[in-house]
């Protein structure tokens, strides 16, 4: 029985890739597998994507790129030639294990549905071609599935977020009140980042609360997105814009601990983490205004294994003293450790000692075989890139954390190493004298940042964040008794007093306090526009 990589969609099995061995012998069209969310039409995304496993004559899986010249290739049109769509199709991204990632944007809805057809040379390749019943909806159709259930069982949600949970398990109970109190007194000073959104009948309100929160376009994008998609619960809450995570208070403290939301964890708070803005606005704006993202990442993996540099890389900014540490290691032993400062902002001193790299693309970071992951100002967000790649990740160990670490595991998903990094010469050494165990370690770690990090799952990742309060606490509250303190008012009172112009200019501006408590954020459309010049630096620059 052909068997499927681990990157597939749940519920499909999970398999190894087969060894490599012998010479492959030629592709067979028929017998190869095609799957993912980009065959189904309920699975509306920036960028819809599946896969390709390459399977060979003899019915085996190929574990590296097919022999010869012919390629395999996707054309999608509409089911109807009175329908003229605009679709964004570009070449399969080879990941160089056999398996290959097929991507298209759709920049208009189609209402008889889509017709895609995969082939190698001019044969179709498994079932193909595939038939998309429409309507099929594009990024900014405003959508949203009226059934939150449905959408997330086409999506193929976790039913399990350990994370979330782990997060929600500080907070047996929330009090509204306290939160709405507290929080802009303790956060929202002038040099605060704290945004304060309302979601009311699937339209969003957000509040700005300090001097540092130009980083909401970030939040606006992925909640309005959601919003298109799906119908979100009322809600209210805050979402911490800097780069720190805020709430320290401990569970058995009295007051205890505020849900504030972040992008990064740390051991000692209380944050409740999503994914970071980064890995969520490559997701949104792939295939236009970003060159990283989780899918093109997957395709620019450098040389094989055995062709790239037996050296362990670093490029990047000044943000903590083990980064100058790196540089200095790199110099006292350069056969083992290649490591540079692009920019300096927090040690500019030590720019005329130490000197300053030259900006290197990301894509070629995996050119060498160990990468080395430092935190910045707290955990380093190239992170989740280097793990999709296919070189060796060297981990520092380190308190701040994002959305999907629980799930990675030292020494079967990367090697780790100290704090102060006294052992890091020890382990790339380690990795150059057990070559085939470092390649397991990075093969196992690549496997799993591939299932972990599929752009569809942060869409039900930040979904879950959002329902699961609202299906704890703010459900069904007009019912609830008064004296139970845990209920301070019910939500519908609550949110007409918040809000008292329900449905102001959409402006995209912060609104006065004293004319009304929250604004709504952008349109789909201007949002978009507003961030087509945004935050895509060199990867040196993290």
């Amino acid at each position: 029985m052909r068997r499927l990589p681990r990157a597939a969609l749940l519920p499909l099995p999970l398999a190894l890739l087969v060894a490599a061995g012998a010479p492959e012998a030629p592709v067979s069209a028929p017998r190869s597998l095609v799957w993912g969310p980009g065959l189904r039409a309920g699975v509306v995304l920036p960028v819809r994507y599946f896969y390709l496993q390459a399977v060979n004559s003899e019915g085996q899986n190929l574990t590296r790129s097919p022999p010869g010249q012919t390629p395999f290739k996707v054309v999608i049109k509409s089911l109807s030639p009175k329908e003229l769509v605009r679709i964004h199709v570009p070449k399969p991204l080879d990941r160089n294990d056999g398996t290959f990632l097929m991507r298209y944007r759709m920049y208009e809805t189609v209402s008889e549905g889509l017709k895609i057809e995969v082939l190698y040379g001019d044969v179709h390749v498994a079932q193909s071609p595939y038939i998309l019943k429409g309507p099929v909806y594009h990024e900014y159709c405003e959508c949203p599935e009226g059934d939150p259930q449905a959408w997330q069982k086409t999506l193929s949600c976790p039913t399990k977020e350990p994370q979330i949970a782990k997060d929600f398990a500080s907070f047996p109970s929330i009090n509204l009140q306290q939160m709405l109190n507290e929080v802009p007194k303790r956060f929202g000073d002038e040099r605060g980042a704290i945004v304060h959104y309302t979601i009311l009948n699937n339209r969003i309100y957000r509040r700005s609360l300090g001097k540092y929160t130009d980083f909401k376009m970030f939040s606006d994008e992925i909640l309005l997105s959601l919003a298109r998609k799906v119908l979100l619960p009322d809600i209210e809450f805050y979402i911490n814009l800097g780069d720190w995570p805020l709430e320290h208070r401990q569970v058995n403290e009295t007051p205890g601990p505020l849900p504030i939301i972040s992008w990064c964890g740390s051991l000692d708070s209380r944050d409740i983490i999503l994914p970071t803005y980064d890995i969520t606005h490559s997701t949104l704006e792939a295939m236009r205004g970003v060159t990283n993202d989780l899918l093109s990442i997957q395709g620019n993996t450098g040389p094989s294994w055995i062709n790239k540099t037996e050296k362990a890389f670093f490029r990047g900014r000044d943000s903590r003293e083990e980064r100058l540490q790196l540089v200095q290691l790199s110099k006292e032993n350069p056969e083992l450790l290649d490591a540079g400062i692009t920019g300096y902002f927090f040690f500019q001193e030590k720019e005329k000692e130490l000197g300053k790299a030259k900006l290197t693309g990301f894509f070629d970071f995996f050119k060498y075989k160990y990468q080395v992951n430092v935190d910045g100002t707290v955990a380093a967000y190239r992170y989740p890139y280097l793990m999709l790649g296919d070189s060796l990740v060297l981990k520092q160990d380190s308190t701040y954390y994002e959305h999907f670490y629980m799930a990675l595991m030292p020494w079967k998903h990367y090697v780790p190493i100290k704090r102060n990094l006294s052992d890091l010469l020890e382990k790339v050494k380690w990795a150059k004298e057990n070559d085939g165990e470092a390649r397991k370690i990075a093969k196992e770690g690549q496997l799993a940042a591939r299932e972990l990090l599929q752009p569809h799952r942060l869409f039900c990742y930040y979904y879950r964040v959002l329902q699961l309060p609202s299906n704890m606490y703010f459900r069904n509250t007009l019912s609830a008794s008064p004296a139970n303190p845990k209920y301070v008012m019910g939500w519908s009172s609550f949110l007409s007093q918040m809000i008292t112009r329900p449905r102001a200019s959409a402006s995209g501006k912060d609104l006065p306090e004293k004319s009304f408590k929250s604004a709504p954020i952008n349109t789909p459309a201007s949002a978009s526009d507003g961030l087509k010049a945004s935050l895509q630096t060199e990867a040196g620059l993290w």
